[in-house]
Parts: structure tokens; sequence; C-alpha cells
């Protein structure tokens, strides 16, 4: 029942009118995954931008990529401390990397550049990063192309998305128990 509660919770009536956030506390011991609910497919292809919590240090633990009906997913899972993380998420032609000024190339027809907010060195969260492929990819999901990078660099961690597809429609969500950041991509 527990469970079912919290995934109720979880569920949104499709309203983009943004979520009040409460930090959470420390995450300690083990963490049950709860499932991202699934939703309408994303109809704008604006900025998306989001003020983090107060006092979060998070740092990016996974990076997941699925696909749904309509859409295809990518999820920024995280540790640390604190409450959801913030965002600015928006096409770019060229993806810069933060710091060094570096140019990538990144796969695809279209680049999505994600900032997450409120982010902090392993060393100053205390929590391992994520240290899979780069880029992340799923054949699964044929509207990607690959997620590429998730660097923190003072305070912002850096990541860009290749897109199958001129800059098509997308959204951005936080969730929590884990605490994920989730970006949708039209796929159709």
């Amino acid at each position: 029942m527990v469970a079912g509660l919290v995934l109720l919770a979880g569920c949104s009536d499709g309203d983009s009118t943004p979520a009040t956030r409460t930090p959470m506390p420390p995450t300690t011991g083990a963490v049950t995954a709860t499932t991202e609910p699934d939703q309408a497919p994303p109809s704008g292809t604006s900025p998306q931008q989001a003020d983090p919590a107060t006092d979060t240090r998070l740092t990016v633990t996974d990076v997941r990529i699925g696909h749904h009906d309509g859409y295809d997913r990518v999820v920024y899972q995280f540790g640390g401390t604190g409450g959801a993380p913030g965002w600015n998420v928006r096409y770019t032609d060229r993806a810069v990397q933060n710091g060094s000024g570096r140019e990538l190339q990144i796969a695809g027809t279209s680049i999505l550049e994600v900032q997450i907010l409120g982010t902090a060195y392993p060393w100053d969260s205390g929590v391992a990063p994520y240290s899979g492929p780069n880029p992340a990819t799923d054949p699964s999901a044929p509207g990607i192309a690959g997620v590429y990078g998730a660097q923190d660099y003072e305070g912002t961690t850096q990541s860009f998305i290749g897109v199958n597809a001129d800059r098509p429609p997308f959204s951005v969500t936080a969730l929590d128990r884990p605490v994920r950041l989730v970006v949708d991509i039209a796929t159709g």
C-alpha cells in the first residue's frame, strides 16, 4: 500500500506549472527505487529552467535511457544531500564544455544541452559519480543518439543529449525517492 501511495504521489496531471519543492533530508541506507510515471509526449521546444532547492549538493550517480509511446526519456539519478536539482535545458548549435571551452562532437541531428544546478563534486557530496559509458546509448530509444558527459563544474553538471530529429519538443521534470531529473523528448 505504501508503494502505491508513493507511486500516486509521483503522478502528474500534465499541468506545466512548476512544482513546489521542499528540501529532503540526506539519503542514508538503502534507497527503494520508484518508476518514473508515464505521461503525455512533450509539446514545447522553448528553453526550460528551474532553481534548485536550498542547500542542494547532488552528484549524478546514474544515467538511464528508455523508450515510451510517443517519446524517449533520459533519467539522471542523484545521490547527495538537499532536495530537487535545478535545471537549464535548451537546444544549442554547438556542444561547448563548461570550464575548458572545448567543443564536443555529438551524434544526432540536434543537441539538447542539459545544465543541472545544485550539484557538487563527489568529494563535496560524499557520493561516487556516474562511471558508465560516455556516451550512454540505448537502441530501444531511437530518438536519442547518445547522452554525453555528466561532469560537474562549479555547482553545475553539464550533459548533452544527441537527438535524432530536428529539435523535437521536450519536457523536464524533477522526481524524488531517489532524486532524479527526467528529460522527455518527443519521437513522433
